[in-house]
């Protein structure tokens, strides 16, 4: 895997690229993380002949700050990355917080974006007729709350809550985490020691304006999410199912947050089938 940097609009966005013929697939990190691409799914991705891209969102890794950034600039950020690559057609693929990012990239790049996958993702806090908070469990709900309120509670928020509260992992999320998805220790260990400034960033993105509107996406959309997930409740990738044209949407009823990854090889052989 080879890592670089690029120019954009200011910032400077740290980037990875496992090489390769393969159809490209942009790989859009959760939060708190850096945006090295998955290596649980490398296997899977060589099988299908797909490649990984990715980058560290502002703030994150190697890329600097962009304070005030939306999920719109997810589309802006990518296409400036596969353009320093010279790609022309690829997927994208989100995970958690990079959810509303890989459908951000399909909404507004739907020349070069050819289909989207969101694991775990968020819906519009704004979305009609969803509330928006329920089910969430306790911690998640307080940050994001926080989130809604500014950045200036946000900041208040990190340096007053409890950081032993529930996130909303299940039990199948722990042993995810013992098993092949410990990887993740590998991309969020250093994100937070890197201080709360970047999921800062995030959570004001999580909790404000989309900067897109997801019925207008056109390209092929699949979602996936478990049933027990309470960081974000399943009703959040429901609701998108319902917005996103034609949008197929595959509820796990024995998944949490993490471990609902276990089926992301589907979600490959589901990106190939667009190739």
């Amino acid at each position: 895997m080879i890592e670089f940097d690029v120019p954009v609009d200011g910032v400077r966005l740290h980037a990875y690229d496992t090489g390769g013929d393969g159809a490209p697939i942009v790989w859009h990190h959760g939060t708190p993380n850096l945006g090295a691409p998955p290596e649980p799914l490398f296997a899977a991705a060589d099988r299908l002949g797909l490649r990984w891209v990715s980058y560290d969102r502002p703030g994150y890794g190697g890329s600097t700050p962009a304070p005030g950034r939306d999920f719109a600039s997810a589309a802006h950020y990518t296409a400036a990355v596969a353009g320093h690559l010279g790609l022309g057609r690829y997927a994208v693929f989100g995970h958690s917080g990079g959810g509303p990012h890989a459908l951000a990239c399909a909404a507004l790049l739907p020349d070069r974006v050819f289909a989207a996958v969101s694991v775990s993702g968020l819906a519009p806090i704004d979305a009609d007729g969803l509330d928006w908070f329920a089910g969430m469990a306790p911690a998640s709900e307080a940050t994001l709350r926080a989130s809604a309120a500014g950045r200036t509670a946000r900041e208040r928020h990190e340096a007053t809550a409890e950081k032993d509260g529930d996130i909303g992992f299940a039990d199948v999320d722990w042993a995810a985490l013992e098993g092949e998805w410990g990887w993740f220790g590998s991309v969020v260990g250093p994100a937070i020691a890197a201080g709360p400034a970047a999921q800062i960033d995030d959570d004001l993105a999580n909790a404000g304006p989309w900067g897109f509107d997801p019925a207008t996406i056109t390209v092929p959309v699949l979602l996936h999410h478990g049933e027990r997930d309470r960081m974000v409740p399943s009703t959040h990738s429901a609701w998108l199912a319902g917005r996103i044209p034609g949008a197929r949407f595959q509820r796990w009823p024995d998944d949490g947050h993490v471990s609902v990854l276990r089926h992301a090889g589907g979600a490959l052989d589901w990106l190939a089938s667009y190739l």
